[in-house]
């Protein structure tokens, strides 16, 4: 019997064969003459040297072949053609590859699998960690927040016309509270009506809506008969906030499996360690038997936030590290935001070691010439300097380090994300101390959490007292009264403005009001020489009044200045005003902080907020507490980026930071156990024959198979990458190639998330998997394709697929490559092993 064929190529050709060998499939012939010599090391080369023998150029495939059956009932097939769509739905393996890719491009996650029986141990080791930093909440006393992390917020402190999440409904409009009896309401509207709640409720349900930038007006208001609306919302959040806790806990995995042989305990120590003039408190005292057990005791390396109000000790802490990397031979690297902060570390580091004639002690910084900087970095190479000081100039790509094995990071939320992706990078092999006053609220969580371990210093100094802070619109009086009374007891004034631009204006008032006394000017565009001789002679006390940027706010100690004066507060960010308040108060002496910000009406919100904040942390050890606060104003946007702001703009800061911590304590529900690629059955046939030519074209299409299915085998992006390499060479290939290659990924796919084997009944497709219930059902959430998920059940470890109709073979491996390729978009919020 023979095939008519019809295309629409250069000439109408017909071809007359056995149809028993190959039926319903076009025989005529599209090869090219085109030869392109493939590169990628992605493709296997057995395959590679096949496939550059003859490649069809992407401009000849516009048109895509189907095949349709007549309606008569003989057996002659008719095959039009029609232009192929440029859309992703008209090629479904496609879209998925682009998934992938995309996937694979924003969360950067190492692709080693941890062993199933080690992971174990690991989740045992972060549920230990999560406890103890419960404990350490507990001991900060945040307000009742210690055991479960609610931030909820109390009806009585909400204004009239604020915007409320409730946790059920969504997004309202606070009206106001009013008594009823014996009782009080609670009432909100909401875009179709009024909302009544008891206050008890309310205080349950009701979170604050803000956002992370300073626009606190939602897009619209929820509705009270629509409730679909806002769980998607929700669910969406969750899903976003999975995915991180599950790349978290993956990074975290990794890091456990690095080693490193435990520091040896030097006989130098206890004479290092006497060299410390004071008696360490003791908080103190514990964060650093901690440092010493992480390095002394632990094969993993360590990474432990120091977290400690400014003046506290946490300096200390990371000398005593700085000792046990060097003395065991490894360079220790110091790393600060600015380049005055980098300098102090630099003096402190060189007095402590002074006298240990083997180690030896460098700085690096943009403002060095560059024979200082090539001569520091021949050092670092060398091995010669043990510890190195400085600036993010420390992360440049000239700088070779010969066996670096400790970094100490001053202020991390200091830096760039480009300086933390380096940072990242370091911390996958070394040890890593981290010091922080007001750590950014990732960090704290994290910490919190278990993932991160860390000390809190809470403990202020027995010398050090709280500092009288002054909040109030600018007044000159007041600026020269507060600059007389220091100087009248001997002491020494910072005073600080936002930017550069306005100093020398302010050098004029101050030159004007006091023109007996000297007065030095710092900033960050000052030559380094400049800088440095000012700094010195400020510490020195030859200098009265410093006038500067916020370039001193980190880590400057200066004992004998303790009055600070900073001009329109509500310019800075809520930590940079508490490190700026810092800088005074650092010996016995009471010491005073003016804030002076413009009139109110001037001020935005957030600024108002801030500076209400700082006036309510004014205590001693606040700087914990404070971390909290400024996440409630600033939020997450600027700390995890543009994808978790939009995330958070759905339910608002204070209800996703509440599902953030309760991810981070339930990582351990978030695990589903793939199986191998061998054991999926398919218990259903597809009869799928490849064209004559396409044969002829693949030379050896049984081997191209087995190629596919070995890719398969290791992992989806394998078999990705196989199939955008053949697709390259040969183009799009016929449809009867593409159900092969579509049966290939759905056993991938189903691998991946667990499922062994897929039968067909009637009207229902049976999955056997070993996933959990709440597994399933999280995934069928996570769906976004409503028709499928309204097909899918879990019953008896199995999931059953209801269809409306007998599909054929063939048409059901389409229906369930799309179902699968589906649930897979929400496995990257889960642990796979």
């Amino acid at each position: 019997m023979a095939i008519v064929k019809t295309c629409t190529g250069s000439s109408v050709c017909t071809t007359t064969t056995n149809t028993n060998a190959f039926p319903n499939f076009c025989h005529c012939r599209w090869k090219s003459k085109t030869k392109i010599t493939l590169t990628n090391p992605l493709m296997p080369a057995s395959i590679s040297s096949k496939f550059s023998k003859h490649t069809e150029t992407s401009s000849n495939y516009n048109l895509r072949r189907s095949a349709l059956y007549t309606n008569n009932t003989s057996s002659t097939l008719v095959y039009e053609t029609r232009e192929k769509k440029k859309g992703s739905d008209e090629d479904p393996i496609a879209s998925f590859n682009q998934r992938l890719r995309k996937e694979k491009r924003t969360r950067n996650q190492p692709t080693e699998r941890v062993d199933p029986k080690e992971a174990q141990k690991y989740m045992n080791t972060l549920k230990d960690k999560r406890k103890k930093g419960l404990e350490k909440l507990k001991q900060a006393n945040f307000e009742g927040k210690e055991k479960t992390l609610s931030y909820s917020v109390d009806p009585e402190t909400l204004a009239v016309g604020d915007y409320v999440v409730h946790k059920k409904v969504g997004v309202g409009q606070f009206v106001g509270i009013k008594q009823s009896g014996d009782k009080k309401y609670v009432y909100i509207q909401y875009g179709d009506g009024m909302a009544k709640l008891s206050v008890d409720q309310a205080r349950r349900l009701l979170y604050r809506y803000n956002l992370p930038n300073e626009t606190k007006k939602p897009r619209t208001l929820n509705k009270l008969g629509d409730t679909s609306t806002w769980e998607k919302r929700k669910m969406k959040g969750k899903i976003a906030i999975q995915k991180m806790v599950v790349d978290l806990m993956e990074i975290y995995m990794q890091r456990l499996k690095q080693k490193r042989p435990p520091y040896p305990k030097s006989p130098g120590y206890n004479e290092f360690a006497a060299k410390f003039p004071y008696t360490p408190t003791s908080d103190q005292q514990q964060a650093i038997s901690d440092v010493e057990a992480d390095l002394t005791e632990r094969e993993t390396p360590m990474d432990r936030l120091i977290c400690g109000d400014v003046g506290f000790g946490k300096t200390e802490v990371a000398l005593r590290a700085i000792f046990f990397a060097v003395s065991a031979g490894k360079q220790a690297m110091v790393l600060a935001p600015t380049i005055v902060l980098a300098k102090q570390h630099y003096e402190v580091i060189c007095d402590r070691f002074r006298g240990f004639v083997d180690i030896k002690v460098g700085f690096l910084s943009r403002f060095q010439t560059k024979g200082e900087k090539a001569e520091v970095c021949a050092g670092i190479s060398a091995g010669y300097i043990s510890i190195v000081v400085g600036t993010h100039a420390l992360l440049g790509s000239q700088v070779d380090y010969n066996n670096v094995g400790l970094l100490v990071i001053d202020e991390e939320q200091r830096f760039g994300v480009k300086q933390k992706e380096k940072i990242t990078a370091f911390k996958t092999s070394v040890d890593v101390l981290t010091l922080s006053a007001t750590p950014i609220p990732r960090t704290l969580y994290l910490s919190l959490a278990g993932y991160r371990d860390a000390s809190l210093i809470l403990t202020p100094p027995p010398e050090r007292v709280p500092i009288i802070t002054h909040l109030s619109e600018y007044n000159e009086k007041k600026v020269i009264s507060a600059i007389k009374f220091e100087l009248a007891r001997g002491g020494q004034v910072f005073y600080v403005r936002p930017r550069i631009k306005g100093l020398d204006e302010a050098k004029d008032f101050l030159s004007d009001s006091f023109p007996n006394v000297e007065i030095g000017v710092a900033h960050g565009k000052q030559a380094s020489y400049l800088l440095e001789e000012t700094m010195k002679n400020f510490a020195e006390g030859l200098i009265k009044i410093l006038l500067c940027t916020n370039i001193v706010e980190s880590g400057l100690d200066i004992q004998n200045a303790n009055t600070i004066i900073v001009e329109d507060v509500h310019l800075f960010g809520l930590a940079q005003m508490y490190q700026l308040r810092g800088r005074v108060g650092r010996a016995d002496k009471e010491a005073y902080a003016y804030l002076f910000h413009p009139k109110k009406a001037l001020m935005s919100i957030d600024a108002i907020d801030r500076l209400a904040a700082l006036e309510a942390c004014s205590g001693l050890g606040r700087g914990f507490e404070l971390a909290e606060r400024d996440m409630a104003i600033r939020g997450f946007g600027s700390i995890f980026g543009e994808q978790q702001s939009g995330d958070i703009a759905n339910v608002g800061i204070d209800l996703y930071t509440e599902m953030l911590s309760e991810g981070l304590s339930k990582v351990g529900q978030y695990r589903l156990v793939p199986v191998p690629y061998e054991v999926v059955q398919l218990g259903f046939d597809i009869k799928s024959r490849l064209p004559f030519e396409y044969i002829d074209e693949l030379d050896d299409p049984t081997r191209v198979i087995e190629e596919a299915e070995g890719a398969a085998q290791k992992d989806l992006w394998s078999l990705m990458n196989f199939t955008e390499q053949l697709r390259r060479q040969y183009g799009k290939e016929p449809p009867s190639m593409e159900l092969i290659l579509k049966k290939i990924y759905v056993k991938r796919m189903a691998a991946d998330l667990g499922i062994t084997e897929i039968v067909k009944s009637v009207k229902t497709l049976v999955m056997r998997t070993s996933m959990t219930k709440e597994a399933f059902k999280f995934l069928l959430e996570a769906m976004s394709t409503d028709h499928l998920r309204s097909s899918l059940k879990f019953e008896d470890g199995c999931i059953k697929a209801h269809l409306f109709v007998d599909m054929p073979n063939e048409r059901l491996l389409e229906w369930l490559f799309e179902c699968l390729a589906d649930m897979h978009a929400g496995l990257p919020a889960f642990i796979k092993y």
